[in-house]
């Protein structure tokens, strides 16, 4: 599948009326930091968990400071990472249920709706470490007012951000292939211009140099200062 871009100019998808641009709930997977980016480990060697763990300090950084964003919650059973992220301000719902991404997600829907059931809700990955709040600010205010809409990952197969106004289910189908199966499901796929921190999540080294290139949150700057060092 090749990736769709948008170049200046070019017409975007076609206008909708647009979700509510206030209080909106973001919910943010993150596995166990022992468990995670397993794909970085030849970049990173020990300081896999680490990158893993800047990522999401990063992203939940970002997700607070975007106007609109009224609470971000991280599911994880990670009790340190937890803690390092209910320090920013995310409230960290620790009883996930185990059966994989999307139940998890699934799960921090349900306690997101629980606390703000009338709030619009939204599913981010947590290895955004190039993350713009301005950026994610644009994708959340072009969230259709009834429905569900998704930004595709920059390779253009997987997804970082699916969206839900309220009263329609958030039903998540995050992982590999996941572009297409959200589309499948009905979810508008967002197609907007100058959005790429939002889309550049990270898996590996490359990914990681191109999440350099847009600019890393500090967290992720200062490790990857020193794996980059002589």
């Amino acid at each position: 599948m090749t990736q769709d871009t948008v170049r200046p100019g070019e017409p975007t998808a076609p206008a909708a009326p647009t979700a509510p641009t206030t209080d909106w709930s973001l919910v943010l997977p993150l596995k166990p930091l022992a468990l995670a980016k397993s794909r970085l480990a030849p970049y990173a060697g020990p300081h896999r968990a680490d990158l893993a763990l800047s990522f999401a300090l990063d992203t939940v950084t970002a997700a607070l400071a975007t106007p609109g964003v009224a609470r971000v919650l991280v599911v994880t059973r990670d009790t340190a990472a937890g803690a390092r992220l209910a320090a920013l301000g995310a409230l960290v719902v620790a009883d996930e249920p185990g059966g994989g991404l999307n139940r998890a997600l699934a799960h921090g829907a349900s306690a997101a709706l629980a606390l703000a059931p009338r709030a619009p809700l939204a599913a981010l990955s947590a290895d955004l470490p190039a993350l713009r709040p301005a950026e994610l600010a644009r994708v959340l205010g072009a969230v259709p007012s009834d429905g569900r809409a998704f930004l595709p990952d920059s390779p253009g197969l997987g997804t970082t951000l699916l969206a839900s106004t309220p009263g329609r289910p958030l039903s998540p189908a995050f992982g590999d292939g996941s572009r297409a199966r959200h589309a499948a499901g009905g979810a508008l796929e967002l197609r907007l211009a100058d959005v790429e921190s939002v889309r550049r999540d990270v898996d590996t080294g490359t990914d990681l140099g191109e999440a350099a290139t847009l600019g890393l949150g500090p967290y992720t700057s200062a490790l990857f200062a020193r794996l980059s060092g002589p």
